[in-house]
């Protein structure tokens, strides 16, 4: 197969699941969202939706779940009946069901997400009655139509894992936080590298320098949280 008989493949298929995802919705009311994303365009993933439970449209960006898959590449499988919740607080029960073509190759996903965040109320409710103790919170999902507010939620959490500013972080901790970010696909969207240098506040060469070296040397594995301090090619301490 050519890559144009393969990208053809690739766009009959997501066409003709454009009138399947109406019928979903239909079918499971107003508190579903199905979604349609293509992930040959991961700043604009989005191709077909029906319902409204995260705000997005078509031409929307995918969250970090959906990265991870793209960073998972052929290997990703299907991701089913997890929790997660928005940032508006609404929390959702959610499935997203990897497309492939007749190659095998990965190319987008089909998701579904209800808004579960009545049913969770009212089990907290019969929960404290019964005097069992709530669950643990569930991690913030970031779900809009800007991919950049995506790639800074992804900067963000990791950074904060380090419990550090970037200037007083080593080498490999710095390594470990580039290759965090390129697992989770982060650098699979275009113009990801500027994006997470400006919220570092390093350049983009030191961006794209630490990324060359998390792709060519493995990090280091964390063990008492200290590392070396060196100074990169563009002068600054890694």
């Amino acid at each position: 197969m050519t890559p144009e008989e393969q990208a053809r493949e690739q766009d009959a298929i997501l066409a003709a699941l454009a009138p399947v995802v109406d019928g979903i919705a239909a079918t499971l009311g107003s508190f579903c969202e199905v979604v349609v994303h293509d992930f040959r365009r991961p700043e604009r993933s989005v191709v077909a939706i029906a319902g409204s439970v995260t705000g997005r449209e078509v031409g929307g960006a995918m969250s970090e779940i959906g990265m991870g898959l793209v960073a998972r590449g052929d290997e990703a499988d299907d991701e089913l009946n997890y929790l997660t919740r928005t940032q508006t607080g609404k929390l959702l029960k959610s499935s997203s069901m990897v497309l492939r073509d007749s190659a095998g190759t990965v190319f987008g996903a089909l998701c579904v997400n209800l808004d579960i965040t009545a049913v969770q109320q009212a089990s907290v409710l019969i929960a404290g009655l019964a005097g069992v103790a709530e669950p643990a919170p569930l991690p913030t999902t970031t779900f809009g139509n800007d991919i950049d507010s995506v790639v800074d939620s992804l900067v963000d959490a990791h950074h904060l894992r380090q419990s550090k500013p970037w200037s007083a972080l080593g080498r490999d901790e710095r390594l470990r936080l580039f290759a965090a970010l390129d697992a989770d696909g982060v650098f699979a969207v275009r113009g990801a590298a500027q994006r997470v240098a400006e919220r570092l506040g390093i350049s983009r060469a030191s961006a794209y320098n630490y990324l060359a070296q998390a792709r060519q040397t493995p990090p280091a594995p964390h063990q008492d949280g200290t590392g070396p301090q060196d100074t990169d090619r563009d002068g600054e301490r890694t």
